[in-house]
């Protein structure tokens, strides 16, 4: 009787969207996987997200079920300038139409929740990941792939994966020294807004019809300011970000928005939240001996672009894919070279391009405009990428 191949002990930090994205695709791969969080994941994470083709392929892959994300079909982004006035549609497109569509819109608990009953559900093939929660990481050992836990604990793997954002404890022992995200002289409001209280109004016309997708306002006036709208949870909800610099001239940059963008405001009933936008520099390297940096934790940046978590989703099915069950152990070191590989470039493009594209003038909503681009970022298969990298270079597993 031939040997069963052998499982890795994964043990991942962090139980975001990196987090949880890497243990539904390494517990599919049929490893032991743990996940360990510092919180108690009993509330709701964010507020709305955009998913484009190239993370809706992994989620396919994995199993997802697109209902259970109560999402809304996110076709292009239209464009209105602050004082009003027709709109102009940017259509997002995905050369190669996996889906009828270039991407949707959710709340990021319904995400999250999918994620997280793929990563732990019984009646599916791999063992169910573990999660503990309150499990706060104190420092890691990647030569040794140990985590030292807050309380003292120590826990051994084969393979650590540091999805712990952008604030990450992970990313201070790959580095060997303590890099923050910096500060951007830039900030966001964000609130939700009930789908509902728009309802009958002429006045919200512009938010309301047209082609399903994200609706952008923006003044002539060079200083970055924007809003950014658009709905989730099957329509019912609204999601309002208003992005600003946050050391301006209150006297030079007053409210100048037109009352039918300033009126959304007046609606909302529940908290607004502010929000400091950071960004990484790029690191001089995502990996070291047996950890590897995911998500934010590796690439955190603003949110112009809309694949921050596409690039968390990317990075977390690479890893999974260049580990398959049957990778011996020590093959660990060289199987994150490759993930480094396909993935830190990638990666380092969309955080460049989405600072780039909030503070130089002439790059400002490139990406809705650029077909390039959007064929460069929704096109992407990094399920295809991993796996044919691995039949290339570790044809033996």
């Amino acid at each position: 009787m031939a040997a069963q191949p052998v499982s890795l002990r994964i043990a991942i930090v962090g139980a975001g969207i990196a987090g949880l994205t890497a243990a539904a695709a390494f517990r599919k791969e049929g490893h032991d996987v743990a996940v360990f969080e510092s919180s108690a994941l009993n509330k709701e994470i964010g507020a709305a997200i955009a998913l484009s083709a190239n993370s809706l392929r992994v989620l396919a892959y994995l199993g997802f079920e697109v209902r259970n994300l109560r999402a809304v079909d996110y076709l292009g982004v239209t464009w209105f300038d602050s004082q009003g006035g027709e709109g102009k549609l940017d259509r997002l497109h995905d050369p190669r139409d996996t889906f009828g569509k270039p991407g949707i819109q959710c709340h990021r608990s319904e995400l999250h929740e999918e994620l997280k009953r793929l990563a732990t559900m019984v009646d599916a093939p791999g063992k169910p990941a573990v999660i503990h929660l309150k499990s706060e990481v104190a420092s890691c050992d990647p030569a040794a792939a140990t985590l030292t836990l807050a309380n003292g604990d120590v826990h051994r793997a084969d393979v650590l994966v540091g999805a712990d954002g952008i604030h990450s404890t992970i990313r201070t022992s790959v580095l060997g020294y303590r890099q923050i995200a910096l500060p951007s002289q830039r900030a966001a409001f964000r609130c939700l807004l009930d789908a509902a209280k728009l309802d009958g109004s002429a006045k919200f016309d512009w938010l309301r019809s047209g082609v399903s997708g994200a609706r952008g306002v923006r003044p002539a006036d060079g200083s970055g300011r924007y809003l950014f709208i658009f709905p989730c949870r099957d329509d019912t909800l609204i999601n309002i970000v208003a992005h600003l610099p946050d050391a301006r001239d209150q006297d030079k940059f007053g409210n100048d928005f037109a009352p039918r963008y300033t009126a959304l405001f007046e609606l909302v009933d529940g908290p607004v939240h502010l929000w400091q936008i950071r960004a990484l520099p790029c690191l001089p390297t995502w990996i070291r001996a047996r950890a590897a940096l995911a998500g934010d934790a590796a690439h955190a940046t603003f949110p112009t672009i809309g694949q921050g978590a596409g690039m968390s989703i990317e990075d977390a099915v690479t890893l999974a894919c260049l580990l398959p069950l049957g990778t011996p152990a020590e093959q660990v070191p060289a199987r994150l070279e490759a993930y480094q590989t396909l993935r830190k470039q990638r990666g380092e493009f969309v955080l460049t391009e989405a600072v780039e594209q909030v503070t130089v003038p002439s790059k400002r909503g490139l990406y809705s405009r650029s077909l390039e681009m959007q064929a460069y970022m929704i096109g992407h298969d990094a399920i295809a990428v991993a796996k044919e990298y691995v039949a290339a270079h570790f044809p033996s597993v």
